[in-house]
């Protein structure tokens, strides 16, 4: 092959085509607000599957481990962080070229490594081997990125600064035995963590898109919800009889009831004053997706408590009701950030957590513990449409306006 004149420059301008961020054919509303691409959608696809394979860590046993629950709440803190920076991302950088495609394939790649090593966790090397592919491919986003401006560029060599350190962590665990493995996780993953926040001052004057981030974080929560969905037709008898369906209907009552409370919050039109650069809003979502996982998973051992005619076993009563504490308080936070503290709302969450856990403790009887658990979350989710109702009327007609 003979090197001919102009070949150099040839070559640069094609380097710089597969480097440099081109802007995103990116849906965005009268506003100018952005919108989940279809290719975002695409990338959810694969962590219906890793949630799944979190929750059934825990498998069907009566009397679940603490050991156990704290994998498992570990492992969705990894895959919803694995997710979600991913987010951040698109949230910040519209790209969406032939390259930025290629490398999202490339992280999906990785997340299906990381469904597929959830079962082998501490021994197995899937569960790192994707999280590093998710992770360095997030890194060399940013490094692609090339922000245009100084604040860009500070909040940029933030990420890269922290994430690379936390990456470099991970990648040090593959060269130690299994039974080591979880320390080099969690150190890096606190460094990851502990990486927005340390990094506040310079990401907080890198404000994300008020519309976009809630709208990923949102979908997250509706994958989570779909797993609870799905876990709970799991425990659902072919040809059930007339109690087991209506079993199955009390139970569907708490997702919806849930799902309904979510829903109303995000749409309500009430500003997001304190969002900036997202971390308090997506970091209450951990808690919230975690609370929300887990709850699932205990309505699915009612049901089969319910099928065998058995009772309920004290450890899942209680995960119940420290589950929904955990959903609830975190949708205190986020109504406090969204909107504002006030007497009522911090009353009627309190009231759902203790009558939930008033529940959890008396009653072991399956049945009438999801009868009773179906009609206080129906009830909490009819009481916080009345106050978010209430809330938005109290709102100033162009704050409304600018976010309608």
């Amino acid at each position: 092959m003979r090197w001919r004149r102009g070949d150099g420059a040839r070559w640069t301008r094609l380097a710089g085509r597969l480097i440099a961020v081109r802007p995103a054919a990116t849906v965005v509303d009268e506003s100018g607000h952005r919108h989940a691409t279809w290719f975002e959608l695409f990338f959810d696809v694969i962590f219906v599957f890793a949630l799944a394979a979190v929750v059934d860590r825990l498998g069907d046993d009566p009397t679940p481990r603490p050991g156990g629950v704290v994998a498992v709440l570990g492992l969705f803190l990894l895959v919803q962080w694995a997710w979600v920076g991913h987010a951040y991302y698109a949230t910040r950088y519209e790209a969406d070229d032939l390259p930025h495609r290629l490398l999202l394939l490339f992280a999906l790649l990785g997340a299906g490594a990381i469904t597929l090593g959830v079962d082998e966790v501490p021994d197995g090397e899937m569960l790192p081997v994707g999280y590093l592919i998710v992770r360095g491919v997030l890194l060399l986003l940013y490094i692609r990125g090339r922000p245009q401006t100084r604040v860009a560029r500070a909040g940029t060599a933030v990420y890269l600064i922290g994430f690379g350190f936390g990456w470099l962590i991970w990648l040090a665990s593959l060269a130690v035995p299994g039974h080591l493995r979880p320390a080099f996780w969690i150190t890096g993953t606190a460094i990851e963590l502990a990486t927005p926040w340390i990094g506040y001052r310079w990401l907080s004057r890198w404000p994300v898109d008020v519309r976009h981030l809630p709208e990923r974080v949102g979908q997250f929560i509706i994958i989570v919800l779909g797993s609870t969905v799905a876990n709970l037709l799991a425990t659902v008898p072919d040809h059930p009889d007339q109690k087991m369906a209506l079993t199955a209907a009390l139970a569907a009552i708490v997702p919806a009831a849930i799902w309904w409370i979510y829903a109303t919050f995000v749409t309500s039109g009430i500003p997001i004053h304190r969002l900036r650069g997202g971390q308090p809003y997506a970091y209450l979502h951990y808690s919230l997706g975690a609370g929300l996982l887990l709850l699932g998973w205990t309505l699915g051992q009612t049901v089969r408590a319910i099928h065998g005619e058995i009772p309920l076993s004290h450890e899942v009563r209680l995960l119940l009701g420290g589950s929904s504490t955990l959903w609830i308080v975190s949708g205190l936070g986020l109504y406090w950030l969204s909107i504002r503290v006030s007497l009522p709302a911090t009353l009627l969450f309190g009231f759902a957590a203790a009558a939930v856990w008033a529940l959890a403790l008396a009653v072991s009887s399956p049945f009438l513990l999801l009868v009773l658990l179906s009609t206080v979350i129906a009830g909490y989710a009819a009481l916080f449409t009345v106050l978010l109702g209430s809330e938005r009327s109290r709102q100033a007609p162009g704050e409304l306006t600018a976010t309608d």
